[in-house]
């Protein structure tokens, strides 16, 4: 029986499926969200995937590379994966001990995100 909220939501809006994380996962929490996030994609046959991570106040090596695997797994299935709301600190925190999102797109917020993602479909629908 679950008793607390929802660590993770996972929202379709069209084809795109936005996952806002609410409080701090561990690891195995990090990892049950990539595999539900995963079969959503698949489910939903999502173009874009953006990971709201505003709720954050520390991204270990984990959850950067556990959220850089999510992005490449997407895109193996065909979704582009945008990272949002990363804090100013957490983002300070990241470049200080050399993480990154490698070639992650990220965005200030989710608005930002959803925007990358229509100009990345703008681009698509002209070729």
């Amino acid at each position: 029986m679950n008793s607390g909220p929802a660590l993770v939501s996972i929202l379709r809006q069209g084809d795109t499926l936005v996952a806002s994380v609410h409080t701090a996962l561990d690891d195995s929490e990090m990892v049950r969200f990539q595999h539900d996030l995963v079969s959503q994609i698949g489910q939903y046959r999502a173009r874009g995937v953006i990971i709201d991570v505003a709720a954050l106040d520390v991204i270990d090596s984990f959850a950067s590379r556990t959220l850089q695997t999510i992005a490449d797994i997407a895109r193996l299935r065909g979704a582009v994966t945008v990272i949002v709301g990363i804090q100013p600190d957490v983002a300070f925190a990241m470049v200080r001990l050399g993480m990154g999102m490698g070639e992650v797109a990220t965005a200030l917020d989710l608005e930002e995100g959803t925007a990358y993602l229509a100009r990345l479909r703008g681009q698509d629908a002209r070729r």
